[in-house]
């Protein structure tokens, strides 16, 4: 199978890069950008990938070896990726009198095997123009010999250069976020036919590989799952039972935070119809007891975490034949993990279940999916036979509804956020657009969102002093950056009106219309 490696000089959209890889297709790796010349001959890329990064190329030590240059391979910079390969190759950088960041309009110069019948318009002289995505205040002065320009603009009159013998393309703007428009057609031009990898990467033929894995790891051993109810580790229980059956017992930690019903149609999913054993463990009273008078979310979020790990213990020690933790981890945790552990990384923001359970366990690890993307995920769980309005739900975060309750968690507040945002949802799976889409479908994360203050009402003649929710709807690509979603007013309407008038103990529903940045999606 080929791959492609992309070296990470510390973008904060690294993972976007080898997303639009893996769209293409071609299954790809990010790994620190000073990995050694043996590890990068041993995991023989048929194409290399220099990312963006924060630093200054002619004053930092975030510096990849040269002797990449020298394998054959093709190789494209983006950014600080560019700006490194300029002047590992004898190039010029300096800092820019006029920095970019944002939109900009680039002119493609020069014929070239990257850009090649690749524009978004043209100019009055017809020249072709592509917007795209920029952030940066260093840039290209002098082009390393053997480069030529292929792309500029006023303020960066650099912003592409290539070396076609060699196949070495460089670019300053970000082709691998979605305001570069025409973005992911270069990165699949230049893996697909610049460097000429097959596109091979299918979820089907995956299935089998992860299969036969799974059970030569796991041999005759028992393993046991935290099963959550999400899609991560739905899809490991799916896949691990497929390769080893009734070897897997889950372990459903039910902790009174859960969507509306939910725990019933987890069981009824994987215990009922897919045949998988769960161990349904009750601990709503536990988790509400250590929550009580806990405002803070972070302290919230690690009380949760730590509760799910002490029942976890429990239950698992009463299964002494297994040998094996499985988790749901995926490739974005395994990227932010080994980020973090170099320092090479920048926290955003912690998830209480990332780094697995105890030692105290004696477990050892298995984590099937930890290969794969969000979307892949989701591609493989359908290919399992899991339901697709189950797989394709919006995401949910870890400490559940611990963090959607403002404030102090009570089962009170939770059991009408429970019910409020239930009819949010089901109003959003029922409404449709002029093109017959449901607007769950058209939103990429919906909830309802209590707030721990009351407002005054009136309810036929009486005068009511009840909660209020907020609801929340983003739209999306990467969950890096959100717009509000437009949702119609009648629906939002309906939405209010029903949740008034069939969820006692609430009187007033407002609407979130704060984008990403500056708001985060999530309220805690």
């Amino acid at each position: 199978m080929d791959k492609v490696l992309i070296l990470d000089f510390g973008s904060q959209v690294t993972q976007l890069i080898a997303r639009r890889v893996r769209e293409a297709h071609v299954y790809s790796e990010i790994h620190p950008f000073d990995v050694s010349i043996e590890f990068i001959r041993n995991f023989n890329p048929k194409a290399i990938i220099l990312s963006g990064g924060p630093n200054s190329v002619y004053e930092s030590d975030y510096q990849a070896t040269p002797e990449l240059f020298t394998l054959g391979v093709p190789v494209l910079g983006i950014c600080y990726g560019m700006q490194w390969m300029a002047q590992a190759l004898g190039g010029k950088v300096e800092s820019g009198h006029v920095r970019e960041f944002g939109y900009a309009a680039i002119r493609a110069r020069g014929h070239s095997a990257l850009f090649r019948d690749i524009q978004d318009r043209c100019n009055e002289e017809g020249h072709g123009l592509l917007d795209v995505w920029m952030s940066h205040g260093d840039k290209v002065t002098a082009l390393p010999e053997g480069f030529k320009l292929i792309a500029s603009n006023d303020a960066c009159p650099i912003a592409a250069m290539a070396d076609e013998a060699r196949r070495f393309y460089a670019v300053q703007f970000h082709p691998e976020v979605t305001h570069t428009k025409q973005g992911t057609a270069i990165i699949s031009r230049f893996v697909l036919e610049i460097a000429g990898a097959q596109p091979s990467w299918v979820m089907k033929d995956y299935i089998e590989t992860a299969v036969a894995r799974i059970r030569e790891q796991v041999g005759s051993d028992e393993v046991i799952l935290g099963l959550s109810g999400g899609v991560d580790s739905s899809v490991a229980a799916a896949l691990i039972h497929r390769a080893i059956g009734d070897q897997l017992t889950c372990v459903f930690v039910d902790h009174g935070l859960l969507r509306y019903r939910e725990a019933e149609q987890v069981m009824d999913m994987f215990a009922g119809n897919l045949g998988v054993k769960v161990i349904h463990v009750h601990a709503a009273a536990d988790f509400m007891k250590h929550l009580a008078g806990v405002s803070d979310p972070e302290q919230k979020r690690k009380i949760i975490g730590r509760e799910f790990v002490e029942v976890f213990q429990r239950e698992s020690a009463k299964l002494p034949k297994a040998k094996w933790l499985a988790q749901g981890t995926i490739y974005p945790d395994v990227i932010e993990s080994a980020g973090a552990k170099t320092g090479k990384a920048h926290t955003i923001k912690s998830h209480h279940n990332v780094g697995g359970l105890p030692d105290t366990l004696h477990l050892q690890l298995l984590e099937p999916l930890r290969e794969l993307f969000k979307d892949e995920v989701r591609e493989l769980g359908v290919e399992l036979g899991l339901p697709h309005h189950m797989v394709y739900r919006h995401p949910f975060p870890g400490p559940g509804l611990g963090v959607r309750v403002l404030g102090e968690v009570k089962a009170e507040y939770v059991e009408l956020l429970q019910r409020a945002d239930a009819i949010f949802i089901e109003e959003l799976r029922n409404s449709r657009n002029a093109e017959g889409k449901s607007w769950y479908e058209l939103t990429s994360q919906a909830f309802a969102v209590f707030l721990p203050v009351k407002s005054v009402g009136v309810m036929g003649d009486g005068r009511t002093y009840d909660y209020v929710v907020a609801l929340r709807a983003v739209v999306t690509s990467d969950f890096m950056t959100a717009h509000w979603a437009e949702l119609p007013y009648d629906l939002l309407g309906r939405v209010s009106n029903r949740i008034i008038n069939e969820v006692r103990g609430i009187n007033r529903v407002v609407y979130d219309v704060s984008g990403k940045p500056p708001a985060t999606i999530e309220w805690e």
